[in-house]
């Protein structure tokens, strides 16, 4: 069974390890340069932004994502942990808070991609470059109205 809970100072490791563990499995389209620039990115968040994970039984971290007013920054799940319903809960988690979620995804993420529509999310826009400038075209998911 999971829980989601906010996470604590001493798990920012935890999280950055999935991170690695989730984009080196699904983001094959980086370069190794933007993945080591996002990685640092991704590690300025944790002091900005509410980091929810979802850890098991004995509170181990599986996945994570980053909520910030309604807006899902990120969502990333384990990659030992792929296909287990952690990123289906966590984002029926962010939901039941924010039910006009919105979320941007790589348009180059056709995983992520597939899941959203799964889970009823449409494309309300597209974006050529992501929110550093990178040339990483982002789609702008949002519940139907």
């Amino acid at each position: 069974m999971l829980n989601i809970r906010l996470s604590r100072p001493e798990e920012a490791t935890d999280v950055i390890a999935i991170w690695k563990s989730s984009v080196d499995a699904t983001h094959d389209f980086l370069s190794t340069t933007d993945r080591n620039e996002i990685e640092i990115e991704v590690v300025s968040f944790f002091s900005e932004i509410p980091v929810w994970v979802a850890v098991d039984d004995q509170d181990r971290s599986l996945g994570f994502m980053f909520l910030d007013q309604g807006h899902m920054e990120a969502l990333f799940i384990d990659a030992s942990a792929r296909g287990q319903q952690v990123g289906k809960q966590l984002l029926q988690y962010a939901l039941s808070l924010y039910p006009n979620l919105s979320i941007d995804v790589n348009e180059q993420n056709q995983q992520a991609i597939g899941f959203y529509h799964h889970m009823g999310f449409v494309i309300k826009g597209r974006s050529d470059l992501d929110g550093q400038g990178r040339a990483y075209p982002i789609l702008h998911l949002r519940m139907p109205d």
